[in-house]
């Protein structure tokens, strides 16, 4: 499980405005062995990278100094099928693609999507001239759609903007904040990493517990909160990405350690994206 808010405007009031603001969780095993956010591919891409045997240089969110960004989350569903394709390496190839733009990658993939478990996967293209994010999910629509500027989105583990209890309490915080424009970056980091840290259950949910065919009662009580935290399974990565104005690229990863809930490490990287 995981989940996404993201906001973009191609045309901020300022250099110090932002074309992009995502917050974002990995949920997944504690002790699925993962190498934390960094620079790779001849230091062009950032992103963490999944170690799991046989699914090694997947990843789950990253971007590019050229400005590609692309994140996935799983579709929710209680029989997956052991042997599909690793779907990390959707993320991964596009960071590493250099011929295809976002929607027309999302396209090829859509040929491709019964070769994989259920997904949702963004990706997108900030460039001098114009910003772009497409969404596709392997459950809903065969086409993938662009998605309107200046708009504020939430993705959980079903397909976009599903209205589940936790998508909504989170989206309405996440809103507030990125509308609060007195907040330095260093402040909009921290209040959106409380966003991401919120353990209220948001039960019962009908809408997501009608999707969780196979799960326990207390695992879907546990996936109902935003931070979800359960003894060997739960929220393990917070990602913030800002892109503000003047090309400048803020990413801040925030990681469990030792599969240890009270322990976490926070790393920040900062660049500016290539023209």
């Amino acid at each position: 499980m995981c989940i996404i808010f993201f906001k973009f405007d191609p045309r901020p009031a300022s250099k110090n405005a932002y074309r992009l603001i995502l917050a974002a969780n990995r949920d997944e095993l504690y002790n699925r062995p993962t190498k934390a956010a960094d620079f790779w591919g001849n230091n062009d891409i950032l992103s963490g990278l999944d170690l799991e045997c046989g699914k090694e240089g997947g990843s789950w969110l990253g971007i590019n100094r050229r400005g590609k960004l692309a994140a996935i989350t799983n579709y929710m569903e209680g029989r997956p099928n052991p042997d599909a394709q690793g779907r990390g390496f959707l993320v991964s190839n596009y960071l590493m693609d250099k011929e295809q733009d976002s929607y027309s990658y999302l396209k090829k993939v859509s040929t491709e999507s019964h070769l994989y478990n259920g997904f949702n996967l963004i990706t997108a293209e900030f460039k001098a001239k114009q910003d772009i994010v497409c969404y596709y999910g392997n459950k809903g629509s065969p086409e993938p759609i662009r998605l309107n500027p200046v708009g504020i989105y939430g993705l959980s583990n079903c397909l976009l903007d599903t209205p589940w209890k936790k998508l909504l309490q989170g989206k309405r915080q996440f809103s507030s904040l990125v509308s609060d424009q007195t907040l330095s970056c260093d402040e909009l980091v921290e209040e959106l990493l409380n966003v991401l840290n919120n353990q209220e259950l948001n039960t019962p949910d009908p809408l997501q517990e009608s999707q969780g065919d196979g799960y326990t009662k207390s695992m879907l009580e546990a996936l109902s909160a935003v931070r979800v935290q359960t003894p060997h399974y739960g929220t393990r990565t917070n990602t913030i990405i800002l892109i503000d104005g003047d090309e400048n690229v803020t990413f801040t990863e925030r990681n469990m350690l030792d599969c240890d809930t009270s322990k976490w490490n926070t790393n920040s990287f900062q660049f500016k994206l290539q023209s």
